[in-house]
């Protein structure tokens, strides 16, 4: 656990904690990897529950995040995916999963498993390790894999969505970091990932300063294509890759 946890980690802890059936809070994402830039970062948590989050358990749930992302967690993007004890095997089943202000719902992805088995940290309850499965070089490698065959591979063959600001900012590191983990079976942070994102030097230099924070924007056509190109080699090199045999 780092020596001091980001805002809005403490105070979420404390009012999912008298929730008799959230049995355990974890921190992945880059405020485990020591990566998290306040005002940058999202924050992503994983709350183990002991059963299926039902309607009654989803309307506690809207009251107790938009009270904290109107308050101790304002501004912080706070996500949380709530997945049932029972579940955990299954990386493909859904679980209900704040995130922007709504509750949706999405796996905990192999990566965020990584990211939980290897970095993770508790707020309460057993740690991740005690619940989840070790990850071995080879097993990340898939994670990524999966992860660039799926998700990405269906935004590289939409040039359009490319043209959404955040997606085409995330995209480079999210290539960088997929092209690393595939290489060596290890996690690169989005900041180091930044520093060797195959795109021009002018978009690193930009997305290197609002990484640090500074309001300077990205040109939306210019960054859109050079992005989406690096999404297309990426995820084309990814639906060819193969582990080397030992």
């Amino acid at each position: 656990m780092p020596l001091r946890p980001p805002p809005g980690v403490t105070e979420f802890g404390d009012a999912l904690r008298p929730l008799a059936w959230v049995t355990a809070l974890w921190v992945g994402g880059s405020a485990a990897t020591g990566d998290h830039r306040l005002g940058v970062s999202d924050l992503d948590l994983v709350a183990l529950v002991d059963g299926p989050v039902d309607d009654e358990r989803q309307a506690i749930l809207r009251t107790l995040h938009t009270a904290l992302d109107a308050g101790a967690a304002r501004g912080l993007d706070l996500g949380c995916v709530y997945v049932d004890a029972t579940r955990v095997p299954d990386v493909e089943a859904p679980h209900p999963t704040w995130t922007h202000g709504n509750l949706v719902q999405r796996i905990l992805s192999g990566i965020s498993r990584a990211e939980l088995v290897r970095h993770g940290w508790t707020v309460f309850g057993p740690a991740p390790t005690a619940v989840l499965p070790t990850m071995s070089d080879d097993d990340v490698r898939w994670a990524a894999h999966a992860e660039l065959t799926g998700y990405w591979t269906r935004a590289a063959r939409r040039p359009w969505w490319w043209l959404d600001p955040a997606l085409a900012e995330l995209g480079p590191s999210a290539m960088a970091r997929g092209r690393h983990t595939l290489r060596s079976g290890e996690l690169l942070s989005k900041s180091d990932a930044v520093e060797v994102a195959d795109v021009p030097p002018w978009l690193i230099a930009l997305l290197r300063a609002r990484r640090r924070g500074e309001l300077v924007a990205l040109p939306r056509l210019r960054t859109a294509m050079v992005t989406w190109r690096d999404a297309r080699r990426t995820t084309a090199a990814a639906r060819r890759w193969r582990p080397r045999q030992s």
